[in-house]
């Protein structure tokens, strides 16, 4: 939407001096909770819930531990309590060892289910061509006991059925296998047939997915199976199907076809709500989950408002605005590893410490590797949306000849700002491998032993961008190298990560040691808050933006003296607003912003800050193309 600047305001802007212009962007959200819930890879649902408490696995791949448990009270706000095992299976392929790798491979879609005091985890996995069942009576502590299956069981749904076990699973035609009365085998002679032959077919008759992503319910004495499809041409559609018994005949139809969201099941509350928890492709951030509210007719779930996904719920809860299944760390943990931690493939745990030295996260290598990709412990968290960004700050003075280390954007097409040795030489570096081949892009020789870098990911309206920034001193950020297109690719199956490596190309025995991580919902994130509290700006003031001209972000800085209600936006030399990048309430403090201005055309534009206490500064923005 387009606004008209006032002319006699727009006439005062352009003899104001120039500066600069900037915001958090945070996720207002108003009085009731919206979708997506979270927007974060968080792929494959499976939720139970237990008394007012809902439980959900999900799908992390390569990463360990592995099957993450997420708690929530409201199914907006959720929180990771537990996984289901610390590794898969040790082999070449999770140690990333002898050129081999299992990116996109290891655990795939789960199942959660709780009876009589037990909690139940079904996943799969083609890594190891198995069926793995995990039980506990304490989910958020563990233990957990470990089963398997000697076959592979494709997107895995449990039933408990009276004193009866069943797994449901398969591509196109789904199938059903009866396991032991403790879940822990299959029964032998019991039931293990097809239950619903050629299931896609309700959908159309050619697919770029076959129905997979089995959830099973018994429901008011009816069994209901839901499966997703993807037609040709089409989107990713929710399909439902229905039978009086196991051994009975299954009716379908099209249960939700609305902006590709689909894949998961149905959950109800305490007080007798029914929703679909089910995720959308959404670009680089990944596959994120949409809270769906159903009715009921005639026996038929029907999901939905009108065949439409809401994008505002019924639910008086506010989202959060940084997903607690990511945060900051400080490192001042010296037992049990935060929960938003994941390593990338297996670690090697002969080669990080947070006891070594108290406060850090020491990184060692014990391996000489060929790059970012291939190298071990490498730590990693999600990014998420609609901004982000991550902060690290690094001692590098014991890195060795070789030695590469730094903050990575993971995925496929990978990007990241780093540390390298040449012989005694550093070197800032940033290298860009979105065109599949690895491409150092800038390098800035340096002499000092801390070091602080930030990658910023915006993924409003799927723009999928990411900044990377170095500074001497924590304050002070320069960009370096080029903006990574990031791209969700298959091969890793998902959305792009944080990533903290260290790896060597020549020798072993170096290391770095982290300081910290630090996470924010904007672009930039704030110092305002940790670094200005006793020290508050003793002025309003709109710093001159950097680069200026620019093409296509520049960084905008700005200042508080006390809390204010403020907007700030960009206008073009008509006086039309193209943009507001902040309204709202801050508390004092300096902030700054990444204005992205690639989907606009070269020329002049103006930045305005304006305040509730009358204070209005403009500058001038030169945006070359």
């Amino acid at each position: 939407m387009i606004k008209k600047l006032e002319p006699f305001i727009f006439v005062t802007i352009l003899f104001l001096c120039p500066g600069l212009v900037a915001m958090v962007n945070a996720r207002e959200t108003g009085g009731n909770a919206h979708n997506p819930v979270i927007w974060a890879d968080v792929p494959d649902p499976s939720i139970v819930r237990v008394g007012d408490t809902y439980y959900m696995s999900s799908t992390t791949m390569h990463m360990n531990p592995g099957v993450p448990i997420m708690k929530s009270r409201d199914l907006v706000n959720w929180e990771t309590v537990n996984y289901a095992y610390d590794i898969l299976i040790n082999n070449n392929a999770m140690n990333l060892k002898n050129g081999q790798e299992a990116y996109g491979d290891g655990s795939w879609a789960s199942s959660i289910r709780y009876r009589n005091g037990t909690f139940y985890v079904v996943t799969f996995s083609y890594t190891t061509g198995k069926t793995h069942i995990y039980q506990t009576n304490d989910i958020e502590n563990g233990p957990w006991s470990s089963y398997t299956l000697a076959t592979v069981c494709h997107d895995p749904s449990l039933l408990f059925d009276d004193d009866r076990v069943y797994i449901v699973y398969g591509i196109d035609n789904i199938k059903i296998i009866e396991l032991n009365s403790d879940a822990t085998a299959i029964k032998s002679g019991g039931l293990n047939k097809e239950l619903i032959p050629k299931a896609s077919q309700i959908a159309g008759t050619s697919f770029n997915v076959s129905a997979e992503g089995s959830h099973i319910y018994k429901i008011g004495g009816k069994y209901y199976v839901f499966l997703i499809s993807w037609p040709a041409g089409s989107m990713r559609t929710e399909l439902v199907y229905r039978a009086d018994s196991l051994t009975g005949s299954f009716a379908g139809r099209i249960a939700l076809k609305s902006d590709g969201i689909a894949q998961g099941g149905l959950i109800d509350t305490p007080d007798g709500n029914w929703y679909a928890f089910l995720f959308q492709d959404h670009g680089s951030v990944g596959r994120i989950p949409y809270l769906v509210p159903v009715t009921w007719e005639d026996g038929w779930p029907v999901l939905g408002v009108s065949g439409r996904v809401p994008t505002e719920l019924e639910i008086p809860v506010e989202n959060d605005s940084i997903p607690r299944i990511v945060a900051s760390d400080e490192f001042d943990w010296d037992a049990d590893m935060p929960l938003v931690w994941q390593w990338n493939h297996n670690p090697d745990n002969n080669f990080w410490s947070v006891t070594e030295r108290p406060g850090y996260l020491r990184l060692t290598n014990g391996h000489v590797d060929t790059g970012f990709l291939n190298t071990q412990n490498t730590l990693t968290q999600r990014t998420f949306g609609p901004e982000c960004s991550g902060i690290v700050a690094m001692d590098v003075s014991h890195m060795q000849d070789g030695d590469v280390a730094g903050l990575g954007a993971l995925q496929k097409n990978y990007s990241f700002v780093a540390v390298r040795m040449d012989g005694t030489s550093k070197s800032l570096i940033m290298v860009n491998a979105s065109s599949g081949t690895a491409n150092e892009v800038e390098s800035v020789l340096i002499n000092q032993e801390k070091i602080y870098f930030r990658i910023a990911c915006n993924f409003k309206n799927k723009i999928d961008r990411a900044y990377f920034y170095y500074s001497l001193d924590g304050n002070k950020w320069n960009a370096i190298g080029n903006t990574l297109q990031m791209s969700y690719t298959l091969p890793h199956f998902m959305g792009y990560r944080f990533a903290l490596f260290n790896y060597a190309t020549k020798a072993t025995g170096g290391y770095v040691d982290f300081d910290y991580f630090r996470i924010f919902n904007s672009l930039t994130g704030s110092t305002a808050i940790k670094d200005t509290k006793d020290n508050s700006p003793t002025g309003f003031k709109l710093y001159e933006n950097y680069p200026n001209p620019f093409n296509p972000t520049t960084v905008i800085r700005y200042q508080l003296p006390r809390m204010t209600n403020m907007s700030l936006k960009v206008y073009n030399v008509l006086g039309q607003e193209i943009i507001t990048l902040f309204e709202g309430s801050r508390q004092p403090g300096i902030y700054e912003t990444v204005f992205d201005a690639g989907q606009f055309a070269g020329g002049i534009y103006f930045c305005r800050l304006a305040t509730s206490v009358g204070v209005v500064q403009t500058n001038k923005l030169v945006l070359l193309k």
